[in-house]
């Protein structure tokens, strides 16, 4: 009875290591983004037009203007740095750009105590009509990691009847036998839902079309057939996160793509909500905006480090919307300490009066606890069951009860 008992007990463990070895071995859990990555990225602003000088700048900006201090780590460098691949197949860097070489600037940002990103494409070109990575995967993240980069974007385009889980895992696989740690970004824009298969591939995944600078604009395209709408503004991608906050987590973040705070025609209110907005929804922070150049206002809403500790709060969860009263809704954020980061979005023209509830964010009613205002720096006060305040036009107020 005994032999007969432990023989098959045995045997369940050994299928258990085997079938469970494989995938600890291959998942990307290597201690990175165990917070939402902040950084920079030159895409929103500069498109292709960048070089190594500009690059010099914005590190050296991040650090004298406070950028990172206040927690932005990461200067990314995004499509149009490439040129053409050489006789072996190495991806050459564009000499009339980056003169230096990347490994230089790598060596200038490290100097600076910043880290520095690159970018490619899962496809064979870059959306900028660059040489992409598809068939050179090993020998690019041994490139990367030689020339010491610390995060990689990795895009969708020019990638025909390709899987992106195979070839976002291709890259995966690339990046940890390459040694180096480095973040891998997968923008894939959201269309095989990678929430679904990420989490054990990347770091980060888009989770929609590419942002721009509106409060809602949008444009129609077609893609194979289907009649979609990219290129939208940030309320609009809010609207697509709600749902998503299950698969969020240390080390494994929803991307609801780069910040357009400072750019376009966006309000002031509207820099506020949508920055205020990302942080709620543990959102990468990646400021999309020429900080050589901006206003005092734009600079105070970026380095706000009481709403940046929401965004960075170590037990990674992602906000959620718990209630929607068309033009009005309240969303809520638990963090570390069991108090609640809570933020109430007025859509409407005009300025409303925005209330909540203890019980919707997970609290009895009948505490007294006390909030405070994070834009305002200040405590208002204990309150016992509710809270309500004056929300401006495309507006929030964000607040913190504990």
């Amino acid at each position: 009875m005994i032999r007969r008992t432990i023989v098959p007990f045995v045997l369940i463990i050994t299928l258990l290591v085997l079938f469970a070895g494989p995938r600890s071995a291959s998942a990307l859990d290597n201690g990175l983004a165990l917070t939402p990555p902040m950084g920079w990225n030159s895409w929103n602003t500069f498109r292709l037009k960048i070089n190594e000088d500009l690059v010099k700048q914005v590190a050296d900006i991040m650090v004298e203007k406070g950028f990172k201090d206040a927690g932005y780590e990461y200067v990314v460098i995004d499509d149009g740095w490439q040129i053409r691949r050489d006789e072996e197949g190495n991806i050459v860097v564009n000499p009339e750009k980056f003169p230096s070489g990347i490994k230089a600037l790598a060596d200038y940002v490290h100097r600076k105590g910043l880290k520095l990103g690159i970018y490619s494409d899962a496809g064979t070109f870059t959306c900028g009509g660059y040489p992409g990575s598809r068939g050179y995967e090993y020998q690019d993240a041994r490139q990367y990691a030689a020339w010491g980069i610390d995060y990689l974007k990795y895009d969708w385009c020019n990638t025909g009847n390709q899987s992106a889980p195979d070839s976002y895992t291709l890259m995966r696989d690339a990046l940890l036998l390459a040694d180096r740690p480095i973040v891998f970004s997968i923008c894939e824009w959201g269309t095989t839902k990678p929430w679904l298969w990420a989490p054990d591939v990347g770091h980060l995944w888009r989770t929609t079309f590419d942002i721009r600078p509106c409060w809602d604009c949008g444009r129609q395209t077609h893609s194979k057939g289907v009649q979609v709408e990219n290129f939208i503004g940030f309320t609009k991608i809010l609207d697509r996160q709600v749902g998503l906050e299950a698969f969020a987590g240390p080390g494994h973040w929803n991307d609801p793509d780069m910040l357009e705070v400072g750019n376009g025609e966006l309000t002031y209110d509207e820099n506020k909500a949508h920055f205020s907005l990302w942080c709620i929804l543990a959102a990468p922070l990646m400021l999309g905006n020429d900080i050589r150049d901006l206003t005092p206002e734009v600079h105070a809403i970026l380095t706000s480090k009481e709403v940046i500790a929401v965004n960075q709060d170590p037990r990674g969860h992602q906000g959620r919307k718990v209630r929607d009263d068309g033009d009005f809704e309240v969303w809520s954020k638990e963090l570390a300490d069991g108090s609640r980061a809570v933020l109430l979005f007025n859509r409407s023209k005009f300025e409303a009066d925005i209330a909540f509830s203890w019980s919707e964010i997970g609290y009895p009613e009948y505490l007294s606890l006390t909030v405070r205002d994070l834009w305002q720096k200040k405590d208002l006060g204990p309150f016992q069951g509710s809270y309500s305040a004056k929300v401006p036009s495309h507006g929030v107020v964000m607040v913190k009860v504990k």
